[in-house]
């Protein structure tokens, strides 16, 4: 959206919120999954969310709302003459969630974070840049230990960057795209003080639609050749990032309709499979976001049925082309999850409207599962529905233990908890999918190496003798290794977002019994094959995984190195 066409949302009289009425989606054909509150207050709308290494997620909101409810630690006082509507805040507005124990403390941040991006480094460090007024240049850092606390570099970005895209590279940079009024491109870190840190990208010209752009928060996936795949609005581009080039481009995506923010639609990159062959296949997909002209009509307070379609092109073929599929129902504002066994999950949203204030309407409550290698047409199942809305400025993320941390919703100007559709959402729950239901319990495998809490390290190319425990029958070819990227999330799209599936290098490609332990289960142990470079998966951190029959272990964390 251009300045112009922001600010009169902002405004967007009153009457039209009171005035339109909630519908539900029914729950009739639903199966599977399971809702848990896990926090009735954190006090901050969890606008961005990222997991780290030490199962602690990292939520933050913007500086701007107001007071948050969440109090600054030992009297501690943000001052910022140049904040815009609270100068003098002692409240915060970023947290630490742990995983483990269900807990939170405060975070400190001082320049306003509100629509940034962000990444996590090969070390583990949460790198998060951009933003708005005073926070649109700075990049923060967030260091995984018991009492760290954010950093803040002003002027680490060479331009202002809100509503980019951060994607990180196979040397262990990140580049950052986009962002509002910025068709461009550039680096952090820069590889030496001298060099040239902003480069044009004029496929982020030609996708921008006037009064709405439709080309915010491109969705990019580092494609198995080391290019880019960079999708805005309804275009896609293949880019050498190095040279500046772009080296195809594809077809535009069936019925033309935008997917970008605020036509928000979401992304994933299927799981890479086979990584030993000479060519690996890649292959995308892209669900929901609203027809063109939706958000020009919220202004007008009207608010059209979201896209249905999902698309999935294999990036990798000499001539590729969009398959199409269609949702049990339209959404705009999901994310999209992967799941450890490969399947997809669609969360959060609404079914009518756009992204932005008091845009959307119809919450989708039932999450989506979506099965890729299924048969097209049956793909999708609908799950069990939560109970709590969850429309612009919510976030999801995957946890260790294969559930998913679901956050936000604060579709209006300043924390409002009342006389609005929508009220500020500030309770944190959890989705289980059907794989954690008990009934799956012998089927699921432990993990005994690499041991859970050791964070092995790991190099590329290197043979992997994974060991797990299973009580049931062991399904000797329905079991696989998975590797995890765990992603940035915010407006919809999961930054970073990768799953491979690790090949078996044994010649009967079997997993094999070794010991038996106790009278109740046995340790079975299969190698596997690390990716051989940092293309198909960059350094850092990953969650791993053992599959059996489609159920999942519970992820141990590995560093790429």
């Amino acid at each position: 959206m251009t300045t112009l066409s922001l600010f009169p949302l902002l405004l967007l009289p009153l009457v039209i919120i009171i005035t339109t009425t909630l519908t539900i989606p029914s729950p009739a054909e639903a199966r599977g999954g399971q809702w848990q509150l896990l926090q009735n207050n954190i006090g901050v709308v969890g606008m961005h969310m990222q997991l780290l290494h030490n199962d602690r997620v990292i939520i933050f909101d913007r500086t701007d709302f107001g007071l948050s409810n969440l109090s600054l630690s030992n009297g501690r006082c943000r001052n910022n003459p140049q904040e815009q509507v609270v100068k003098n805040d002692c409240t915060a507005h970023s947290l630490e969630y742990d995983v483990v124990s269900n807990t939170f403390r405060p975070l400190f941040i001082q320049t306003n974070v509100w629509c940034s991006s962000g990444s996590v480094s090969p070390n583990g460090t949460l790198i998060q840049t951009g933003g708005f007024n005073d926070g649109d240049r700075t990049v923060r850092t967030f260091n995984p230990c018991p009492n760290c606390d954010w950093q803040e570099f002003n002027a680490g970005l060479a331009a202002r960057r809100w509503y980019a895209t951060n994607h990180m590279l196979p040397d262990g940079r990140q580049i950052i795209i986009g962002g509002r009024r910025q068709f461009n491109y550039e680096f952090y870190p820069k590889k030496d003080a001298t060099a040239k840190n902003i480069y044009s990208l004029p496929f982020l010209v030609q996708t921008n639609d006037a009064g709405a752009e439709n080309n915010l928060y491109p969705f990019v996936f580092l494609n198995v050749d080391g290019n880019l795949f960079i999708f805005a609005n309804n275009r896609a581009i293949l880019f050498d990032y190095n040279n500046n080039n772009v080296v195809k481009t594809y077809p535009s995506i069936p019925g033309g309709e935008p997917r970008n923010y605020p036509s928000t639609g979401s992304a994933v990159l299927l799981p890479l499979r086979n990584l030993q062959k000479v060519s690996v296949e890649a292959e995308v997909m892209i669900c929901g976001g609203a027809p063109k002209g939706s958000f020009q009509k919220t202004l007008q307070g009207s608010f059209i049925g979201a896209l249905n379609t999902c698309a999935r092109i294999k990036i990798t073929d000499p001539n590729p082309n969009w398959v199409m599929e269609t949702m049990p129902g339209g959404r705009v504002m999901s994310d999209m999850l992967l799941l450890p066994n490969g399947d997809v999950l669609l969360i959060n949203g609404a079914a009518m409207g756009s992204a932005g204030w008091e845009s959307g309407r119809n919450p989708i409550l039932n999450p989506f599962l979506y099965k890729p290698n299924g048969v097209n047409g049956s793909r999708f199942q609908l799950q069990n529905p939560s109970s709590i809305p969850r429309m612009y400025h919510s976030t999801a993320v995957l946890l260790r233990d294969g559930r998913v941390l679901v956050a936000g919703s604060n579709p209006h100007i300043d924390y409002k908890f009342g006389n609005v559709l929508f009220p500020t959402e500030l309770r944190l729950e959890a989705f289980s999918p059907s794989y954690l239901e008990a009934g799956s319990d012998d089927l699921r495998p432990t993990l005994v190496f690499p041991v859970p809490q050791s964070q092995t390290k790991l190099k590329y190319g290197q043979k992997l003798k994974v060991r797990f425990q299973i009580k049931a029958k062991l399904v000797k070819n329905l079991v696989s290794v998975t590797m995890l990227a765990p992603s940035f999330n915010t407006h919809s799209f999961s930054m970073n977002q990768r799953l491979l599936v690790l090949d078996e290098v044994k010649p009967t490609n079997k997993v094999s019994s070794k010991i038996v332990v106790g009278k109740s289960a046995l340790v079975y142990q299969v190698e596997v094959t690390i990716p051989s470079s940092p293309i198909l998966a960059p350094p850092g951190y990953y969650l791993l995984f053992v599959v059996h029959q489609e159920i999942p272990s519970q992820g141990v964390w590995v560093q790429l190195l």
